[in-house]
């Protein structure tokens, strides 16, 4: 049976850095935003890379300094995201086999 290990973690879209700015103009030609959410997309493909995949992500009012969530009114406007992922147990990448390679069925001749 297939093992899993998960991870959480809050990921902010946050355009701050020069790399992040030019990352989001070079790859979606726009001019970026301060909280535009593509500056999550390096981070994104940095967990991607290392066999994370997102199965979760929900935004969230406000983080607290004990990493607690705030469900509150007065705060409309968020760029914080809970984020969930898993991976194959061990950090294993699976490995994918092209169609073409695959045998053929007996009835496909």
């Amino acid at each position: 049976m297939e093992q899993w290990e998960y991870m959480t973690t809050f990921l902010a879209a946050k355009a701050d850095k020069k790399e992040t700015r030019q990352f989001i103009k070079t790859r979606f030609n726009k001019r970026p935003k301060r909280f535009s959410p593509e500056s999550m997309i390096p981070e994104l493909d940095k967990l991607g890379a290392e066999g994370w995949e997102m199965v979760h992500m929900e935004p969230v009012a406000r983080v607290g300094g004990k990493e607690d969530v705030l469900f509150d009114n007065d705060y409309r406007w968020s760029n914080t995201y809970f984020c969930v992922f898993k991976r194959r147990a061990g950090g294993a990448v699976p490995v994918t086999v092209a169609a073409t390679h695959l045998p053929k069925a007996p009835n496909e001749g």
